[in-house]
């Protein structure tokens, strides 16, 4: 199962969307993997949110490109606090949930 997830970083008063199948093992990484990367810069973090999406990697790499696509920290604090399901999310960034 994949989950889309949002971490906030207190100090540096930033936002990072990801997507993994395990969210505690992310979360980790993003704290204390020694690789110097966007993350590391910004630690500590935290996590605001994760929606459960689905088994499918494509998906959900869309979905988390769609979020990042926007560069809008509106709907990315309108998805910690109004959605939490994958209907809603989808809506909210345009990725159809079925294909054609």
């Amino acid at each position: 199962m994949f989950y889309l997830y949002i971490i906030y970083s207190i100090s540096s008063n930033k936002y990072y969307v990801g997507y993994t199948n395990n969210v505690e093992r992310r979360l980790f990484e993003h704290n204390n993997i020694d690789n110097t990367t966007y993350t590391s810069k910004h630690r500590p973090w935290i996590l605001k949110k994760f929606i459960v999406l689905n088994n499918d990697r494509g998906f959900a790499m869309k979905i988390e490109k769609a979020v990042k696509r926007s560069k809008s920290r509106l709907i990315i604090e309108m998805i910690i606090l109004e959605i939490n399901n994958l209907k809603d999310l989808a809506q909210l960034v345009r990725v159809p949930m079925h294909r054609d």
